[in-house]
């Protein structure tokens, strides 16, 4: 027998039954009892290369939205105490602001989107609009913006996302599929300085090209072989098992990489493999540079990133569909990071490939291939808050390609008492952040003895 279907609006009224099992105002409560996430940073850091991780406690101390950045883990710890909306979708897991930005097409157009997945895995749809939104805060705080500014922002962003959730229903899904927001039309929210400040970030990303970063970071040497530039700690050779059979690693990524990648990069061979330090979170996990090279000297430089388990299934403990379950046994959580960034943006880097080896599970993509970003601290309040509505749009249709997006829909209704619920919980949550991040920062800078337990201000509340 044929599976019974499903209208569009049984879908929107099954949204809506579960505001009887989930009122809207459960979405503001914060619970912070028990809570350990110095504890949960240590595990992290138990597990990654031990002398880069006092380069990661530096760059998360340096502020509260750089703290922010690197605990999505404490976060997800965070938002498993309490009951979830049940509604799943692919999740980015890690939607904050320094998380969207431009990387080029395969058409060679600069688009703007999510870029890091690191974290993506299935998840309640709130959980990454909690991310998104209490970003907003912490980034407006760390910038002195007015909280009416600040609040304004998010309550549009929450909106922006109800919008587009609801403009995609418009669509069908192969329209949803091929939708995307070309990075120049961002410069119509923006005006004045930070019209500026977007088209020089533009100018900026266009610029940083495969041959711009082998000009930069390698050199040729006598026998014509081109080499990375040590630059300790953040650019190193290394000496570990890794790199003895390098051959044999590129040959793995080409198996998983799409056919016609796998075909062009038969024109190069792997010259040098050196480590790269990037971001702030992935501080210390396993991350490489590997340069290729043709008969030309014509460089291509790829990036392999270490793929580890979600912290939405390690710590937010989200039980997962059996299809990304078997694709993880079968080939790696590399797998796990490549098809979610597949499914969330509307274009994806065509380099994108994964490999296992010994020593974890990979993810490889190209090395700065127009790949920049907008600070939001260099923008004015109103386009602020444009940029903020831009990156919720983003994420209302990462989420649409998800079956469960009409469901959402039906939950948030007209969106008020949703968009005020995420409000109280994105600065409550902001307030507990920057108690974590003022014991971690004295931790870090020894001025303050401490076993990692940290009392948070946080509060209960029911919108």
């Amino acid at each position: 027998m044929e599976p019974a279907r499903v209208t569009l609006e049984e879908q929107l009224t099954a949204g809506r039954a579960v505001r009887s099992t989930h009122p809207r105002r459960e979405l503001a409560r914060l619970s912070a009892d028990g809570r350990d996430p110095l504890g949960i940073l240590d595990r992290q850091n138990a597990t990654r290369v031990q002398s880069l991780v006092p380069l990661r406690e530096e760059r998360m101390a340096a502020s509260a939205f750089a703290f922010y950045r690197g605990a999505a883990a404490v976060m997800a710890s965070d938002l498993a105490r309490d009951s979830h909306s049940g509604i799943l979708v692919a999740s980015c897991g890690d939607a904050h602001l320094a998380n969207f930005g431009f990387y080029a097409s395969p058409e060679r157009s600069l688009v703007f989107d999510l870029n890091d997945f690191d974290e993506a895995a299935w998840a309640p749809w709130e959980w990454d609009v909690k991310r998104l939104v209490t970003s907003l805060v912490i980034a407006g705080q760390d910038s002195g913006r007015s909280t009416e500014v600040i609040e304004t922002a998010v309550l549009a962003a929450v909106d922006s996302y109800r919008l587009g959730l609801d403009a995609g229903l418009r669509l069908s899904p192969v329209e949803r599929y091929y939708a995307n927001v070309d990075a120049e039309e961002t410069l119509s929210r923006l005006s004045g300085s930070s019209r500026q400040a977007l088209q020089d970030a533009i100018t900026k990303a266009r610029r940083r090209t495969a041959g711009q970063a082998a000009r930069k970071l390698t050199r040729k040497e006598e026998n014509g072989r081109i080499r990375f530039v040590d630059e300790p700690p953040v650019m190193e050779h290394v000496d570990q098992a890794l790199t003895r059979d390098l051959n044999g690693l590129f040959k793995a990524y080409q198996r998983n990489a799409a056919i016609d990648i796998a075909f062009l990069v038969q024109h190069y061979s792997l010259a040098d493999f050196a480590r790269r330090v990037v971001g702030v979170g992935s501080v210390g996990t396993q991350c490489f540079v590997l340069a290729l090279q043709d008969s030309a000297d014509d460089v291509l430089i790829l990036q392999a990133k270490e793929a580890r388990p979600s912290v939405l299934v390690e710590y937010g403990g989200i039980a997962q569909p059996r299809q990304l379950l078997e694709g993880v046994a079968q080939r790696g959580e590399g797998a796990r990071v490549v098809g979610l960034q597949k499914i969330l943006q509307a274009c994806s880097d065509p380099f994108l490939g994964h490999l296992q080896a010994p020593e974890g599970d990979f993810y490889l993509r190209q090395f700065r291939d127009m790949k920049g970003g907008i600070d939001a601290s260099t923008l004015e309040d109103g386009p602020f808050n444009g940029y903020a509505q831009a990156c919720a749009l983003l994420l209302s249709r990462a989420h649409s390609q998800s079956p469960a997006a009409t469901r959402i829909a039906g939950y948030l209704g007209g969106g008020r008492k949703v968009a005020s619920a995420l409000l109280d919980w994105s600065l409550a949550y902001a307030e507990v952040n920057a108690a974590d991040h003022r014991a971690f920062a004295a931790r870090v800078h020894g001025t303050e003895p401490g076993s990692g337990r940290v009392s948070s201000p946080a509060r209960s509340s029911g919108g």
